[in-house]
């Protein structure tokens, strides 16, 4: 009866320690491709509205973000395709319209895309090891 009791125990802990430990542990890079762009993305476009524009759909800002996923990964070749959704109108006080600023955007992500490939991949490179 104890060993039984024992093993019941043993199990039910087992039972409720894996999913905590699989939470700790966090989502794996498979489960979110592209997760650790996101902020990238905004970064590159942070000087975009997040007013919404009478007639479009989202706000310059967003669509400067979805631009730049499109970029990244291929649905896009070049930054003027991705940025094509966005308006060319100029806005009183800004530089440039919500279109040249994506396209700047996008040539700065592939300018970043193409520093990274120069090093080969994007792995830990141990700058005292013995090559």
């Amino acid at each position: 009866m104890r060993i039984s009791s024992i093993l019941a125990t043993g199990a039910a802990v087992a039972l409720l320690v894996s999913p905590a430990a699989a939470l700790a542990g966090g989502p794996k890079d498979d489960d979110h491709p592209g997760k650790g762009q996101a902020k990238a993305y905004g970064k590159l476009c942070q000087d975009q509205s997040k007013e919404h524009e009478k007639g479009r759909k989202g706000t310059p800002f967003s669509q400067c973000v979805v631009a730049m996923a499109h970029l990244q990964s291929g649905k896009a070749e070049t930054p003027k395709a991705a940025c094509k959704k966005l308006s060319k109108k100029h806005r009183k006080g800004k530089k440039g319209t919500p279109f040249s600023r994506c396209v700047k955007a996008g040539r700065k992500l592939e300018d970043e895309r193409l520093s990274r490939s120069d090093y080969g991949d994007d792995s830990y490179a141990d700058p005292f090891g013995d090559d």
